[in-house]
Formats: C-alpha cells, structure tokens, sequence
C-alpha cells in the first residue's frame, strides 16, 4: 500500500474517484442521470455577463455557481437566471433544488426565490458561516 499526498490538478484520478462513487451508487440507485445545466447571459460583444452553471441528478436540481458582473447587478439578471434554470431542471423531472452559500454571498438572494436554510457550518476567523439552502418543487 503506498499513499500518496497530491498538490496539483489530477483530473485522472479524480475521474477514477468520481467512477468508483457512481458504481455504488448504481448499486442503490440505478442508473444516474446526471447532465449538466447552465445558462448564460451575454453582452453584444459575446461576453459572459452573467451565468448560473450546475447540473441536474437523481431528480434534484444541483447549483454550483451563479455569477452576475457587479455592474448589472439588481437588474434582474439572477432571477432571469433561476427561471431559466429551474424551469430546464424541472423539465427534466427535478423535484427539488439545492446550492450552498457563503455569508456574505447571496443567501438573501435564494430565500427571495423560495429556498429555505436547512444547514449552517458556523463561520470561524479568515472563514464566513456556510449556508445549505434547499427548494422542493412539489
């Protein structure tokens, strides 16, 4: 046995992490049916000004970064977004959504578009409290 501490990038063995998760999960849950999901918003010059990317799994809709440029932000580009993005997810049969959050992020933000704290870790110096936020769609 030989372990072995890695500080760079390792797509290749993280796959192999990522295939092993999925096998058992198969086992309990059948076949996954994980796609990605992301929309963006952008400028006339086609560049990313705002976006949302995540993925859709196991009916639950996964958010992993949502993102505005500061300039346009309170213009309505993130709710634009969220419609956008649960209404793909929801297509695809979601019955719940999920994302987490940092203190001075944009836990404001999702309760105003119906999601519900269900968990904190508590914040600690140089490291804001996390919020779990959840939404079921039912």
């Amino acid at each position: 046995m030989k372990i072995e501490l890695i500080n760079t990038e390792a797509e290749q063995i993280v796959e192999q992490l990522v295939a092993g998760v999925r096998s058992f999960n198969h086992e309990h849950m059948g076949d996954e049916t994980s796609k990605p999901l992301t929309v963006v918003i952008k400028d006339d010059k086609d560049n990313v000004i705002a976006g949302l990317a995540g993925r859709t799994i196991y009916n639950k809709f996964l958010i992993n970064v949502l993102w505005v440029d500061e300039k346009l932000r309170g213009e309505g580009l993130g709710y634009k977004l969220m419609d956008l993005a649960e209404s793909e997810a929801r297509k695809r049969g979601c019955r719940a959504a999920q994302v987490d959050t940092l203190a001075f992020q944009a836990s404001d933000f999702y309760q105003k578009n119906g999601f519900t704290i269900i968990g904190t870790v508590p914040g600690y110096q140089g490291c804001p409290e996390q919020y779990f936020l959840f939404k079921d769609y039912d």
